[in-house]
């Protein structure tokens, strides 16, 4: 029997990497369209892009952390991921548009939230996680009474 796509055991590090690869596509093509003459990009396009994808691989390395054996080990891998991806992104997007993320207008801050906000994603899910496994340890045999 074939696992739906969420019940999938994917290393966060092999994540950070297919979110990569998504992300430097999409750049070069739209640098090719706009080579080509079909597309005038925005020269910021690539840190949307780099952004975007670094809030799809928080969403998304946060909920496949439901299927993680060791919390633990899952969290510090899916750190290194996010840094990883975030340090690979920022140098493709800069090497695309030529403007460093200093210059990027408000994209650094971006940045900045998006790390905070997959901190916050991780813990919450994980947070779900312990108290569904703690209700479904509890017995429930009877309800209280009221007096």
């Amino acid at each position: 029997m074939a696992l739906s796509f969420l019940e999938r055991k994917i290393d966060p590090l092999k994540q950070a990497a297919y979110f990569f690869g998504a992300s430097v596509a999409l750049m070069l093509l739209t640098w090719l369209f706009d080579q080509t003459g079909w597309y005038e990009r925005d020269r910021l396009f690539a840190w949307s892009v780099a952004t975007a994808f670094l809030l799809l691989f928080a969403i998304f390395n946060s909920l496949m952390s439901l299927n993680a054996d060791s919390f633990m080990r899952y969290w510090s891998r899916s750190i290194y991921g996010f840094l990883s991806l975030a340090f690979a992104n920022g140098l493709a997007a800069w090497l695309c548009s030529g403007v460093p993320l200093g210059e990027a207008q408000s994209y650094r801050w971006i940045y900045i939230v998006v790390t905070i906000g997959f901190i916050v994603f991780l813990t919450m899910v994980n947070l779900m996680k312990k108290i569904v496994q703690f209700a479904e340890k509890e017995e429930w045999n009877q309800p209280r009474r009221r007096r």
